[in-house]
């Protein structure tokens, strides 16, 4: 059974569950495991990976090539 089979074989199980308690234990589960998988997947930044972030950051900044907040709000809300 490949994924997609599995997912949709597993939300009409979910579907017939009928008991709050399983529901929300199985709430849980999930978001206890996602949160472990993307901790597991985290990965510590080098300290030259670091510095170099920084070092392009003020220079995007002193090159004005940032954005205001205010600006990629309004840019934002013109993608709906």
């Amino acid at each position: 059974m490949n994924l997609e089979a599995r997912k949709i074989s597993l939300v009409q199980e979910f579907l017939r569950v009928d008991n709050e308690k399983i529901i929300i234990a199985l709430e849980n589960l999930l978001h206890k495991r996602k949160s472990e998988l993307f901790e597991e997947n985290l990965k510590p930044m080098s300290l030259k990976q670091f510095n170099d972030e920084v070092d392009q950051a003020i220079d995007d900044e002193e090159n004005s090539r940032l954005i205001s907040a205010q600006d990629l709000k309004k840019k934002v809300q013109k993608w709906e």
